[in-house]
């Protein structure tokens, strides 16, 4: 008799009789997830002192779980370094509901560059692998065009409207824009990025229709 096993950490659905209905998707085990969130972000921080070559056991240890555990939920290197770039580019992407809520439309497009810089000011290491040429990062541009630019729009859509900026800005030319800001610098860290960013901030003011205002 032939076993039915499931892989490490995903919980096997049961056996279902002739009519019944298709098991639901295997899910992840708490205990698995928990270990998932702790090596991203541990890798996060690895990739960002030591590059995304680091050794596999300096991630695990600072997770604080196997070389055995990161292997078996990121095979490759590549898988890991997808992960964590796309659980960067979302965390990016969802803070702009929170920070619109909470701050008028041209302060919020303002922190929510100043969190992009953040990103792509940190992650440098990360940048570097994506345009190494390797096709396991194809997918990547296109995923962080697909969240960011929707979510950039409608700040600058609300700015906009709220005429706190000119509106005749694209969301794809200002994340370009932020990040060309953000390559280095000799001697300068993320600081020079961030008052960078700050200065074309206050370029966006300029030309705004002040005669619109908030519904």
């Amino acid at each position: 008799m032939t076993e039915n096993t499931a892989p490490a950490g995903i919980d096997a659905p049961g056996s279902a009789g002739p009519g019944a209905p298709e098991p639901a998707p295997r899910r992840l085990r708490a205990d698995a997830q928990r270990n998932i969130g702790s090596l991203l972000e541990a890798a996060k921080t690895v990739f960002g002192t030591s590059g995304v070559d680091a050794p596999a056991k300096e991630i695990a240890d600072l997770a604080g779980v196997g070389v055995g555990t990161l292997y078996r939920h990121f095979p490759q290197r590549s898988d890991l370094v997808k992960a964590v770039f796309q659980r960067e580019v979302d965390a990016c992407a969802d803070a702009a509901p929170a920070l619109s809520a909470g701050y008028e439309p041209g302060a919020a497009l303002a922190k929510w560059l100043g969190r992009y810089t953040e990103f792509v000011a940190t992650k440098r290491g990360l940048a570097t692998a994506l345009h190494s040429g390797d096709p396991a990062f194809d997918a990547l541009p296109g995923y962080f065009r697909q969240r960011l630019g929707p979510t950039l729009g409608s700040l600058l859509v609300a700015a906009a409207a709220s005429g706190e900026i000119r509106a005749d800005i694209s969301p794809e030319d200002l994340l370009h824009a932020v990040a060309n800001l953000c390559q280095p610098v000799a001697d300068e860290g993320v600081a020079y990025s961030r008052r960078m960013v700050a200065l074309l901030v206050d370029g966006l003011r300029y030309g705004a229709d002040t005669s619109q205002s908030r519904s």
